[in-house]
């Protein structure tokens, strides 16, 4: 039986959506995007093109969510499967966008570049319980109009799992559409086999900016999927409440899915966001805070009951080391999530508020997700009936190391861990040199980074690629591409 947490009883749910759609169709959202105005007019929505503004009437949100897919494949680089986001099976991705990485040299943040790219895909190819890569930093080291496109560049030259990503410009998104459709060789096998999830943002209060909704638009009309990023704050830009909270969240998501809809019926996506509970002594926004977790877990609720695959930011810290900060928060957020059937969990190796990626702690995080994912496959009898045999066995032999019933299911029922978590005895852990979980995390960076092996994409594709990312280098000024290394 897979264990599962609730937060909200159907009847909740149920008046949570009433009161969205009836925000959405009295108060409607402003879209400062001339063209998605015009669409949702076509489609039946009230339009006030003066004001940017679209009411979306009940037959629209319903027709939405009647094509809106229930679940959704993503695949690899070389075309194999690695996702299905259906049901309660859960993914782990590591955290997007970070402007800072942790130095574990200087134990300080900096501004990322290239290098640290480079080793972050190399070190995300080598950990299992990591089903995805993310476009996870920023390199300063380029010039921002191409941050975006750079980062998919790297990630889909150096690793083979699929990519969550976004753009922050309008401009960069035909260069990374470009980007996928060389790895899949044609439009046709990018839409049959996506390989990417762009983050698509609404904006706290019920709004849209020109780029985000373009961005949703331009994602739909190719049937790459998306993440809608829904992120009020609670009691901030958004009502003190977690409910009301929920009410803000779905009014903005529901309005995402009808944007995609009418541009595409059946394009894919994730219900998702990154809300927060506003901390008002610090004015920040603790993404490890237990009511925003608890928030996350009742918005996938939400998308649940819609019949939609769900997404959260959650299992992140806003520790600015990895310390017992990092751990607890970022457990408590995996189990939380993994128990909630989240199907794509975002945010293994993040710090500070969704600002930073540290490399060891995505090690460490990678450890969570293994245990997180042992934990929802629950407890099942395994030839555990009748057990007077078994215990028969045990009182004769004193013990059932080599038992047949042990060596069968050994791995099965008992998960083991990597060597950053420490099992060993006190004499032991002595003689191996009395390592701190920083210690071993960074080892292990170390290890997986020097074990990395080059990704398999044909040659040519990766030539491709390098021609498509240094055009798009020089029309922004840039002479050339900064060096990757070995």
């Amino acid at each position: 039986m897979r264990p599962k947490l609730r937060f909200l009883s159907d009847e909740l749910i149920e008046r949570i959506i009433a009161e969205a759609r009836d925000i959405l169709e009295k108060l409607g959202m402003e879209i400062n995007n001339e063209g998605v105005l015009k669409l949702l007019a076509d489609h039946g929505a009230k339009v006030d093109l003066g004001k940017k503004h679209a009411s979306f009437p009940a037959d629209l949100i319903d027709k939405a969510l009647g094509t809106a897919p229930g679940s959704f494949r993503l695949f690899d680089v070389l075309g194999n499967q690695t996702h299905e986001f259906a049901g309660d099976r859960v993914y782990f991705t590591p955290g997007s966008a970070a402007i800072h990485i942790l130095d574990q040299d200087t134990g300080q943040m900096r501004r990322p570049v290239t290098a640290d790219y480079v080793a972050y895909a190399k070190l995300v190819a080598g950990l299992p319980h990591i089903a995805a890569q993310s476009t996870a930093l920023i390199p300063a080291d380029v010039t921002e109009p191409i941050s975006d496109s750079y980062r998919l560049y790297l990630s889909l030259l150096l690793g083979e799992k699929p990519v969550v990503t976004g753009a922050f410009t309008i401009a960069s998104f035909e260069v990374m559409k470009n980007m996928l459709v060389a790895v899949r060789g044609s439009t046709q096998e990018l839409r049959a086999k996506p390989l990417s999830v762009f983050s698509v943002c609404p904006t706290a209060p019920l709004r849209w900016t020109d780029v985000t909704s373009q961005n949703l638009v331009d994602c739909a009309e190719c049937s790459i999927p998306v993440e809608y990023i829904s992120m009020p704050l609670s009691g901030f830009i958004a009502p003190v409440t977690l409910v009301g909270t929920l009410v803000h969240h779905t009014a903005e998501t529901l309005s995402g899915i009808v944007i995609s809809q009418v541009v595409n019926p059946g394009s894919p996506a994730l219900y998702g966001g990154s809300p927060a509970a506003f901390d008002i002594r610090y004015e920040t926004t603790p993404m490890g805070a237990v009511e925003t977790q608890m928030i996350d877990c009742a918005y996938s609720e939400i998308g649940k009951y819609l019949g939609l695959p769900t997404q959260a930011y959650i299992s992140l810290s806003d520790a600015k080391q990895l310390d017992t900060q990092a751990g607890l928060e970022s457990a408590m957020g995996a189990t939380l999530a993994a128990l909630s059937g989240i199907n794509s969990i975002s945010g293994p190796g993040m710090l500070d508020f969704e600002s930073c990626q540290c490399l060891e702690k995505l090690v460490v995080d990678n450890e969570i997700a293994g245990l997180t994912q042992r934990l929802v496959r629950g407890i099942e009898p395994k030839e555990d009936f009748p057990a007077q045999p078994l215990f028969e066995e045990l009182l004769q032999e004193k013990h059932l190391l080599i038992a047949k019933h042990t060596r069968k299911y050994l791995h099965d029922q008992i998960h083991y861990p990597g060597p950053v978590i420490e099992r060993a005895n006190l004499s032991r852990w002595r003689e191996e040199g009395a390592k701190t979980l920083g210690d071993k995390a960074h080892a292990e960076v170390e290890k997986l980074v020097a074990a990395y092996e080059p990704s398999r994409l044909p040659t040519e594709t990766k030539t491709e690629l390098t021609r498509l990312m240094e055009a798009e280098a020089r029309h922004h000024g840039m002479d050339a591409l900064p060096e990757l290394g070995s």
